[in-house]
């Protein structure tokens, strides 16, 4: 996205500064997402409170809890998700990837109906704006639902044309 680049700049910060919700300010946070709207996307997300979730392995494994995340974003996308390129931050082993593939391909993927997942990719999130994005939207989102600090409804209302659906999981429920 250029726009982030100009929006660098303007903020004067080095090209090569990452965007990340927890490591900005409050004016750096509204700049980007007041920035970003002007792009074209979506969001789906799931907004679960770790507190609630009672499995032992998704408790004691931050991988688990992860892949069995985005796990139920994709499996619960409605069939609004097809022939996802999915981008994760990180690294991983080729086995690891290839493994955390064919765990979400087996978990989503209903036979007889296209693929929900395409390809997957560990990039790195300083090189990648999209992921930076994706940070920004989940700690706009995170606060939010947390209701600990009072700026949480701004950064949704910044973010509230792109949602597509936010599912409470430790609710149950979905939506806007």
């Amino acid at each position: 996205m250029r726009g982030c680049h100009q929006l660098r700049r303007s903020l004067v910060l080095s090209d090569a500064y990452e965007f990340r919700f927890n490591g900005c300010s409050k004016a750096i946070r509204l700049a980007f997402l007041e920035r970003v709207a002007a792009f074209k996307f979506r969001v789906r997300a799931i907004v679960m409170d770790k507190s609630r979730i009672y499995g032992k392995e998704l408790r004691r494994s931050k991988e688990s809890f992860y892949n069995y995340a985005i796990k139920m974003v994709l499996r619960n996308s409605f069939g609004k998700i097809q022939g996802a390129r999915l981008k994760m931050d990180g690294h991983g082993d080729r086995a690891f990837r290839r493994g955390l593939l064919a765990y979400l391909r087996r978990e989503v993927d209903v036979p007889d109906k296209p693929s929900v997942i395409a390809d997957l990719k560990f990039v790195d999130s300083k090189q990648n704006v999209l992921i930076q994005l994706a940070d920004m939207v989940a700690g706009a989102l995170r606060r939010c639902a947390d209701g600990e600090k009072d700026d949480g409804k701004t950064y949704r209302a910044a973010i509230e044309k792109w949602l597509e659906d936010v599912w409470d999981f430790g609710r149950g429920t979905t939506g806007r």
